[in-house]
């Protein structure tokens, strides 16, 4: 996973993977190495997602005073 890699990004290759699993493209060898890149492009997001509401909440306090 890319450094610079943006939230879109990520959830588009997170959908890919899904995708792959639900239609047995990835063979047993791949299995293990994609769960694992699953879950840390569901980490990412989470974190991404975390961050963009912790500033958002930042913004409307700040809007009110």
């Amino acid at each position: 996973m890319k450094e610079t890699m943006t939230y879109t990004e990520a959830k588009k290759q997170l959908e890919e993977i899904v995708n792959d699993l639900q239609n047995n493209q990835l063979t047993v060898d791949e299995l293990s190495s994609k769960i694992k890149e699953a879950v840390g492009l569901i980490n990412f997001c989470k974190k991404k997602l975390r961050s963009v509401d912790s500033e958002v909440d930042k913004i409307l306090k700040n809007s009110g005073e």
